[in-house]
């Protein structure tokens, strides 16, 4: 079995399947990252049982809320301070329907065996939802870590157009509402621009705001010529694209 560790949860980038795609729609079980703790549990082991027993919380929380996080309950032969505490999260797109969020995080589940075995911590982003779990507490912790940065093909913005897409990028970074009434998931539009930000909904409301106004940032600086843009950090991630043409956030609108 695993020993209990305090170490936080390495995202290492493994993949990316983010191609431009003419403007299609994206499937919602579209994989995008994924990233595993270099620790190791042993298969049958306690930890195992209660891992599993946390990724099926997870899913069967997806019919009834777009978020939702769990920590796992102390298993035999441990005491209850010699247990291994689990802890875990999804979080779907804001404008999935509960069936589709459902099969979102089912299918991140599924694909996070297969990509993390035996690993004690992994993190999975699809194009509509995000799973991640550890053994080290990672609930309410702000990461503005880049994960996944990527523009499409640049489409020569004139002033007018480039002025146009800032102003959707700042109005989903200013559209967050304040306090205990924070909006985790905004949209915005001009014209044929549009935008799509969301943070993970364990962040606190300034926490949320800090962290999309740095993906915004990093979306104008690094694609500002392009046709789209993503920027996933640790809790959240901002997405644009011109006239439809855009690897993941097509099918949003």
């Amino acid at each position: 079995m695993a020993a209990k560790t305090t170490r936080t949860l390495p995202i290492l980038l493994l993949s990316l399947l983010l191609l431009a795609s003419g403007g299609a729609s994206t499937p919602i079980d579209t994989f995008l990252f994924g990233g595993c703790s270099q620790l190791k549990y042993t298969p049958g082991s306690p930890y195992e049982s209660s891992l599993n027993s946390l990724l099926t919380s997870l899913v069967n929380s997806a019919p009834f809320s777009l978020y939702n996080n769990f920590t796992s309950q102390s298993l035999p032969p441990y005491s209850s301070s010699a247990a291994p505490t689990l802890y875990g999260l999804y979080q779907c797109r804001g404008d999935l329907t509960p069936p589709d969020c459902r099969s979102c995080v089912a299918r991140a589940v599924t694909q996070l065996a297969t990509l993390c075995p035996d690993a004690t911590g992994g993190a999975l982003q699809l194009d509509a939802c995000f799973v991640r779990y550890d053994n080290a507490s990672f609930l309410g912790v702000q990461d503005k870590s880049v994960v996944m940065k990527k523009c499409g093909a640049s489409l020569g913005y004139g002033p007018g157009a480039s002025a146009r897409r800032d102003a959707v990028l700042d109005y989903v970074a200013g559209s967050g509402g304040g306090g205990a009434y924070y909006k985790a998931y905004r949209v915005g539009g001009s014209g044929d621009v549009y935008a799509v930000a969301q943070c993970v909904q364990d962040l606190s409301g300034s926490q949320c705001q800090d962290c999309v106004a740095e993906a915004v940032g990093l979306l104008k600086s690094n694609c500002a010529a392009a046709a789209w843009g993503d920027v996933f950090l640790g809790k959240c991630y901002a997405r644009f694209s011109e006239g439809g043409a855009h690897s993941g956030s097509g099918g949003h609108g």
